[in-house]
């Protein structure tokens, strides 16, 4: 049996609930207290962990716009005619999907400015980072969404005067983006997770906190198990809007 995606959450949420309370037998002794918001000090480390969701909205937000971006480019190569644009696509693809987002980003804030003499910040290493990353996953979901197109759609813009591109532009690039909207949500799901890598360079997003939090109040059962229901959260909210949109599209298409 397939569960679906909010059924996939509460089993996480039963699960993590399970071990806390498997734990309660053990010689562990908790303090939750360094995160309650009954607490004064709970109350000024939930604000401390809490505002770390807003700088990991905006990195990953940016980083898949740019990613997008450069995907449909990088998609576009591999459907042209020319071997040249078509060997750069799966050099580009092949090369960027194979190194570890961590190894790319300490690699972008600790090489180049070495080999280049470039010297990017946080936030602009861990978004180049994130978007070269993702990209070459988006170039290929857009390749493939492109691609399956019938050519029929093709021949019928053709048909009515459209050039080339405003044949893409207008009939098969729409059709395409309605098809590949759940990979496109599962690759900004991907994103927000891998955010998290950038906290290694000093970025201050909620996994940098939470380590932070940790050093301080040496409760790091308490303060990560809070740190897991965050990404759960914030995973919730994105799953339910990618639906939403998922839905409203497919309504357009009834309406049309």
């Amino acid at each position: 049996m397939i569960c679906s995606p909010v059924a996939a959450r509460w089993l996480a949420l039963a699960a993590i609930a399970l071990a806390v309370s498997g734990c309660a037998n053990s010689t562990y002794t908790w303090g939750w207290h360094v995160v309650s918001p009954f607490d004064a000090r709970g109350q000024n480390n939930l604000l401390f962990l809490t505002s770390g969701v807003w700088a990991t909205i905006l990195i990953s937000v940016v980083s898949i716009i740019i990613a997008v971006l450069i995907g449909i480019v990088v998609a576009f190569a591999a459907l042209s005619k020319r071997q040249v644009l078509r060997g750069f696509n799966r050099i580009y693809v092949e090369t960027f999907r194979s190194v570890p987002l961590l190894v790319l980003l300490l690699w972008v804030y600790y090489g180049l400015p070495v080999v280049a003499g470039i010297q990017f910040g946080v936030f602009a290493a861990g978004v180049i980072s994130l978007a070269i990353s993702d990209s070459a996953f988006e170039a290929e979901i857009f390749r493939a969404g492109i691609q399956s197109i019938p050519k029929g759609q093709w021949e019928a813009g053709r048909s009515i005067g459209l050039t080339s591109w405003q044949v893409m532009r207008l009939v098969v690039l729409p059709q395409a983006i309605r098809r590949i909207l759940p990979a496109l949500g599962n690759q900004f799901v991907y994103v927000l997770k891998m955010s998290s890598l950038i906290s290694v360079v000093g970025y201050q997003e909620l996994t940098r906190r939470a380590n932070e939090l940790t050093l301080i109040e040496y409760r790091p059962l308490e303060i990560y198990t809070l740190l897991v229901l965050e990404y759960l959260a914030l995973i919730a909210i994105v799953s339910w809007l990618v639906r939403r949109l998922e839905r409203h599209m497919g309504a357009s298409d009834r309406g049309h």
